[in-house]
């Protein structure tokens, strides 16, 4: 039960974060990625905000052995940069380039009941599914 909890309490700050930041704005998130057009910079910001708050999480996690659920920390082994990784950010950045959009705010979207957001989420399971139908039996 603690464990749902601390998801809950993690997704809903987290959700009502990229509400309050614009990011669940697919016209904000697209005039950040007009680099040639109407930048809108504010974004940069909120990334910048995040990255500084989640070193700071990282760096008092990596104190203990266990997370405040009592369970086991486990932190990834693989530190290189390979194709998967490669192919994969250019795919996730294409998506978001395209749609405005990634998987968090898609879900915002989705509990809001925007359109756009139902149909980013079918397509990334959907993606999802056929990545796990190829990959299946190769990692």
């Amino acid at each position: 039960m603690k464990k749902l909890v601390f998801a809950f309490a993690g997704g809903l700050v987290f959700g009502v974060g990229l509400l309050v930041s614009g990011m669940a704005n697919p016209a904000k998130v697209l005039g950040f990625l007009d680099l040639t057009g109407r930048w809108d910079p504010s974004l940069a910001f909120v990334m910048a905000g995040a990255i500084a708050v989640g070193l700071a999480g990282f760096a008092l996690a990596r104190r203990g052995t266990r997370a405040w659920t009592g369970e086991p920390r486990h932190w990834p082994v693989k530190r290189g940069v390979d194709r998967r990784l490669v192919v994969g950010s250019l795919m996730f950045g294409a998506g978001w380039g395209l749609a405005g959009i990634c998987p968090g705010p898609a879900l915002v979207l989705l509990g809001a009941g925007a359109a756009k957001g139902a149909l980013f989420v079918v397509a990334m399971v959907v993606g999802m599914a056929i990545h796990t139908g190829v990959t299946r039996g190769n990692t």
